[in-house]
């Protein structure tokens, strides 16, 4: 089976890996960001607000550092704002924490707002706009959300017909769109909320062209998509598939499979715990310790 090795992308300075690595991501314009904290976050009782730090590490390499003041989420995701701002979000919402389930940090590391966006958070991605897109897991059936950094709920799945949205396996992020392929069915889904609905040229379809689109898709469980053109990878799977990495192309209505391989590491070896982030054309994979950022792009 082929191998296809990721690309180096970024690294945590060294002068920072006394930290522990809460979470980290690769924003929409290409920064790989790590939340770090003293310690371990622990699995019981109340968090207590604990300052953190963002290292930031931008495509041309420059690092930027922020302190963050009175983050309160025992186990969250991070992206960052358009304007230099953070969004930190706790996964679950627990008794009193729903209300401040995510936190808005302004440049300079002050929480400037929080709000709830729903329990089970399995994505949470940030667009060229500001808008925060959260995908859930199966204990929350509110499937895929859009939402202002304000917490107005400007997007949402329901009604869009999306087959078998039970559970955001994967989501993809780029530009103020998004690609999702949810359980059960695994359809791919291109959802464009600013796209307005016309209709289609005639020799395409006679349909008229929403905001979601929906190709079927034989390709199972994969963690994350990437999209260029015609052209789809689907990285992950189930049991032995887990680093498979699929390739598609697009027809009018469904993902045609073209060939299946194995995704690595930079140095051959295959990843077990891992981060994912989908970002257009790329994979993002980050491997324990969780200290470097390799890419696969599917535009190369």
């Amino acid at each position: 089976m082929q191998k296809t090795a990721l690309t180096p992308y970024a690294h945590l300075p060294r002068a920072h890996h006394d930290r522990h690595v809460l979470t980290s991501t690769v924003d929409v314009f290409g920064t790989a960001h790590w939340l770090l904290g003293e310690c371990a976050p622990q699995p019981r009782g109340d968090v207590l607000p604990f300052d953190a730090l963002v290292v930031s590490v931008h495509p041309s390499g420059s690092v930027e550092l922020t302190e963050l003041s009175a983050v309160r989420a025992r186990w969250p995701h991070l992206d960052r704002l358009p304007d230099g701002g953070f969004v930190v979000a706790a996964s679950r919402t627990r008794r009193h924490e729903d209300a401040n389930q995510v936190q808005v940090f302004d440049a300079l590391g002050r929480e400037t707002s929080s709000f709830s966006v729903g329990d089970a958070i399995e994505h949470l991605l940030v667009d060229e706009s500001g808008h925060i897109w959260v995908g859930h897991f199966d204990e929350n059936p509110a499937g895929i959300r859009r939402w202002s950094a304000t917490g107005r709920l400007a997007w949402t799945s329901d009604g869009a017909r999306i087959p078998g949205l039970f559970d955001c396996y994967a989501l993809n992020v780029s530009g103020t769109a998004a690609w999702a392929c949810p359980y059960t069915d695994f359809p791919l889904v291109e959802i464009r909320p600013n796209r307005p609905n016309r209709p289609n040229r005639p020799e395409r379809s006679e349909r008229p062209e929403r905001s979601v689109k929906v190709w079927a898709n034989r390709i199972r469980g994969a963690k994350a998509v990437a999209v260029h053109g015609d052209q789809v990878a689907f990285y992950g799977g189930y049991g032995e598939e887990r680093d498979r990495l699929a390739h598609g192309q697009l027809t009018e209505t469904s993902v045609e499979p073209v060939d299946v391989g194995l995704l690595t590491l930079p140095d051959g070896s295959v990843p077990g715990r891992r981060r994912v982030v989908g970002r257009g054309s790329r994979i993002y994979v980050q491997a324990e310790p969780f200290t470097a950022w390799g890419v696969l792009d599917v535009n190369s």
